[in-house]
């Protein structure tokens, strides 16, 4: 499914870029997160989004990242098993000049069983209904993929159930917009 409002361009909302329109290929399964939803979530973030690594599963548009970036995180790695959509990534980080954004192709939870490095914010936009959500949290978690006190912004559809989540990740802030549930989560310390 393509860009709510606009088929095929994705909008930047704020900081460096704001305003600039990235054009993306439409491809099955693809909703990159609204305007509305992104503008909210990078207020909460807005504290904390300077100087930030962060990680953006299931990139798709690159939509996350390439808001973070434009707000000033220090990099951003995109990761999606779909090539075709890294490849526009990297082409939006081209004509952006930015550095500071690299992409990974290949499945979010192979990468996740791999050698970490962690991160301070992560953005978990799964395909919705596929269960994904639970298996990458745990993963993120007991794989060393988070810093001590990092955000981790879950998107999932109204219909989907909550999922179980590590014990230390405590609720930050949470909304619904249309079909969208959307959450940003704060880790407390140690696995629990």
């Amino acid at each position: 499914m393509a860009e709510r409002g606009q088929a095929g361009v994705l909008r930047i909302i704020g900081g460096q870029w704001r305003g600039r329109k990235l054009r993306f290929r439409a491809a099955r399964g693809l909703r990159p997160t609204p305007d509305r939803v992104r503008e909210t979530l990078f207020n909460w973030l807005a504290p904390s989004i300077h100087e930030a690594r962060c990680l953006d599963l299931f990139a798709g548009s690159g939509a996350l990242g390439l808001e973070a970036l434009s707000r000033g995180a220090a990099s951003v790695r995109f990761v999606d098993n779909n090539t075709a959509s890294l490849a526009r990534i990297e082409e939006h980080l081209a004509s952006l000049d930015c550095a500071r954004g690299n992409c990974q192709a290949g499945d979010a939870l192979r990468l996740l069983g791999k050698e970490a490095s962690p991160f301070d914010i992560v953005f978990l936009d799964p395909p919705f209904e596929q269960g994904l959500l639970e298996p990458t949290a745990q993963a993120l978690e007991t794989g060393g993929w988070l810093a001590p006190e990092a955000f981790i912004y879950l998107e999932a559809g109204i219909r989907e159930a909550p999922p179980n989540l590590p014990g230390n990740w405590q609720p930050h802030r949470e909304k619904t917009m249309g079909d969208v549930r959307f959450s940003l989560f704060v880790r407390a310390g140690q696995f629990v």
